[in-house]
């Protein structure tokens, strides 16, 4: 995981659960990228608005009040370009499509693979999005 160096760049995370936030902290920790943290779609919505410096977000489709499928619809409306990634640990049948189709990039499912969605990540941000 030491192969990673995103210096410089700022990720968003929305997600309502600590422990799940946590997860993610820690396995971005070594990465040297700067996270804001935010709980809802609603926040997601006003950090991406307002952070122009936001470089990637990883958002929970299942959060309360306004849901990542929906915050992420607002966010293309005013950053079409920002890469989100959805993550989810409902992955049922058609979900992938329906995810994409509200506008994120990608999809990973809970529990996360970290390597897999290090590897996710430095792809975007060094403008390989395969």
């Amino acid at each position: 995981m030491d192969k990673y160096n995103f210096s410089g760049k700022k990720i968003l995370i929305a997600e309502d659960e600590y422990t799940n936030y946590l997860f993610l902290k820690a396995l971005l920790k070594k990465t040297n990228i700067e996270i804001v943290w935010v709980r809802n779609g609603m926040e997601a919505v006003d950090a991406a608005t307002n952070q122009l410096d936001i470089d990637l977000i990883l958002m929970d489709i299942m959060m309360p009040g306004m849901d990542g499928k929906t915050a992420t619809a607002e966010i293309k409306k005013i950053r079409p370009q920002m890469v989100i990634i959805a993550q989810t640990a409902f992955a049922l049948f058609g979900e992938r499509e329906e995810i994409l189709a509200c506008g994120c990039d990608n999809y990973v499912s809970k529990p996360i693979a970290g390597n897999l969605l290090l590897e996710m990540i430095n792809g975007y941000l060094n403008g390989n999005k395969d």
